[in-house]
């Protein structure tokens, strides 16, 4: 069955270029009515310029898909607001946001100024905070919405230089956990993108030519299309780049219950390894999994003294 998004409106940030503008083309193609967002300044966040999202709507609109251009700073609650209220005013509904809006200010940790820590968490988390946050009334009274972040494998795994950048992907994943249970009961459904493509931000990364080539925003573009789709899964982390594509999943090891008179460092150096296996490990569902995994095992103890 083809995946089509007609009737649907949809909302990509950071749309005038590389991922953005893909899925902002890709949304078109299948349907969508596209709020094209881009402030258009250079890749570590400064100046200005509505040229290259009006270059992605003139596209969609020569094809016969309806787009509007807007140069909203997703870090500006009022300038979100005015972009939610011209998608409204102008079709009635938003049933898609994708934050994908970011910068990049990479730095080894102790040449970093916190200014440089703080601008990248703004754009990056806050900013898709502040998107979330506006659309998020307008998809609980419709009961629908699709919502992407846009998290990296520098946010899953770390990488040297990007303590900003990887604290502020990291923490798309707890955004989504928590708006994933807020969401269900209204049919508004959270997503995490975890993609690796050749574009603008990871042109200096010193990956090989011939490697780089097969990394297409394109092979991004199809995880968030089936992410934002009907049948869509919710709280899914998909880790994507050249043509590959898995799941991710935080999990936990099983753990040891130790006992209050043996809760204590030199114990816990004691049983490291055991509490470090991997033999085990338990995906939770929220928050209360691996309490009740530590409530179960104290309660164990307890019946067999």
């Amino acid at each position: 069955m083809s995946i089509r998004f007609d009737g649907k409106v949809a909302i990509v940030t950071g749309a005038g270029n590389g991922l953005g503008r893909s899925h902002a083309l890709a949304l078109a193609e299948r349907g969508a009515k596209v709020v094209v967002n881009d402030l258009g300044g250079a890749r570590d966040g400064t100046g200005g310029s509505l040229s290259a999202a009006e270059e992605v709507v003139n596209h969609i609109n020569a094809s016969g898909g309806e787009a509007i251009a807007d140069g909203a700073n997703v870090t500006k609650e009022g300038e979100v607001s005015a972009m939610v209220k011209a998608a409204m005013d102008k079709w009635g509904r938003i049933d898609i946001l994708v934050n994908n809006a970011g910068i990049l200010r990479d730095k080894s940790f102790h040449k970093m100024t916190l200014d440089d820590f703080r601008a990248v968490i703004d754009v990056h988390l806050v900013g898709s905070a502040i998107c979330t946050h506006a659309v998020w009334p307008i998809m609980r009274e419709q009961t629908y919405g699709r919502v992407i972040l846009t998290s990296s494998p520098s946010g899953l795994h770390g990488i040297f230089g990007q303590v900003n950048y990887g604290a502020a992907k990291a923490g798309m994943i707890g955004m989504m956990n928590a708006l994933h249970l807020e969401g269900a009961k209204y049919n508004i459904k959270t997503n995490v993108l975890s993609p690796s493509a050749k574009t603008r931000m990871t042109e200096d990364l010193g990956i090989p030519e011939e490697i780089l080539n097969q990394m297409t925003p394109e092979a991004i573009t199809a995880a968030m299309l089936y992410l934002v789709s009907e049948d869509a899964p919710s709280r899914a982390i998909v880790s994507c780049a050249a043509g590959g594509y898995s799941r991710a999943y935080v999990v936990e090891t099983d753990g040891v219950y130790l006992p209050p008179e043996k809760q204590t460092p030199e114990e816990i150096a004691e049983n490291w390894d055991q509490i470090s296996s991997t033999k085990d490990v338990h995906y939770y569902e929220n928050s209360s999994g691996p309490n009740m995994n530590f409530i179960g095992k104290a309660k164990t103890y307890a019946d067999k003294k």
